[in-house]
């Protein structure tokens, strides 16, 4: 029908992809993606580099949080539209943001498809990192679980559903402690913090360090373990 009509698309017999576009990413699936046993094609990919093609260097790069809210990109002040377009780019272009999975759709079937989300695997990445860093242990693990069924109900289309708009809730009052800036190295794919910083950061160096300047009570968990394990006790 394209064809017929003259009406231009990327789609060609050799490369008949399904292909679905927004700012925050791209999926793709069809053609020989359908073969669980083929690994996807380089032609499949459309906005990041190879990994064994990138720069050899790494890229650094620090994203800043406002709770919870990316505002900056290596100190300077963006938009959330742009923060997201340059974060694209930049990591497209360490192949960072592909991902190669078999998925259930909503009518119970499996599919494979592929991804692009270098901005999305980035700010996932950095704001994870910065929960871990200022969320105490009983909510990040309770929020851990409960982003899984959040996720479910975004991919089945219920965004204006009563249960995730009950969610919103709990994220929105998670998030008040949620600022701080995360350091990332993008380098061949990979896309990994390597530094941290919080006005809310819970960690106190004196209570985890192995170092002389140890303020822990070691004499304490001699107590805890007997009454930690008290349950268990044959």
């Amino acid at each position: 029908y394209a064809l017929k009509y003259n009406i231009p698309i990327d789609v060609t017999k050799k490369k008949p992809y399904s292909i679905d576009r927004n700012i925050w990413g791209i999926s793709i699936e069809a053609g020989v993606l359908e073969n669980l046993e083929q690994e996807p094609p380089e032609d499949a990919y459309m906005i990041t580099k190879s990994p064994t093609h990138t720069s050899s260097y790494p890229r650094y790069i620090e994203i800043t949080f406002e709770k919870g809210v990316p505002k900056k990109i290596d100190g300077k002040v963006f938009t959330l539209k742009n923060l997201i377009n340059y974060l694209n780019e930049v990591g497209g272009q360490f192949g960072v943001g592909r991902y190669d999975m078999v998925e259930n759709r909503l009518v119970g079937i499996k599919s494979r498809e592929i991804y692009e989300a270098p901005a999305a695997t980035i700010l996932h990445t950095s704001h994870k990192e910065l929960e871990a860093l200022v969320l105490d242990r009983e909510l990040a693990h309770f929020k851990e679980m409960m982003s899984l069924k959040y996720a479910e109900l975004v991919y089945y289309g219920l965004w204006f559903c009563a249960l995730k708009d009950a969610l919103d809730g709990f994220v929105e009052k998670t998030q008040k402690q949620v600022s701080g800036t995360i350091k990332l190295r993008l380098s061949k794919g990979a896309c990994v913090a390597v530094s941290r910083k919080s006005r809310n950061s819970l960690y106190k160096k004196e209570l985890s360090t192995y170092g002389k300047e140890d303020k822990f009570d070691q004499k304490l968990a001699e107590g805890f373990i007997k009454l930690w394990g008290m349950p268990y006790k044959r």
